[in-house]
């Protein structure tokens, strides 16, 4: 049987639900979110590879910098922070 039972995150401030087994990648899309980070010339960047390889969905969780959002599941009030 599995778990249906919604976990409770915070995005960019913003209270959000999803589902236990999400990645953090996940949850920013489902969000409405399209940019997960900035370059360094300040372009918008988001998932690519979804498998941690390109690092494109690196964001900040719980104050952690760079933690990759695709390789990461959501926790009970977790705290994501993207470039958005």
């Amino acid at each position: 049987m599995v778990d249906t039972t919604l976990i409770g995150i915070l995005i960019d401030g913003a209270g959000f639900q999803v589902l236990p087994f999400t990645t953090v990648a996940a949850a920013i899309a489902l969000h409405g979110n399209r940019v997960s980070r900035r370059s360094v010339t300040g372009q918008a960047r988001n998932v690519l590879c979804g498998m941690g390889v390109c690092q494109e969905c690196g964001v900040t969780i719980d104050g952690h910098a760079h933690v990759l959002g695709c390789q990461t599941l959501c926790c009970e009030g977790m705290l994501i922070e993207t470039a958005s």
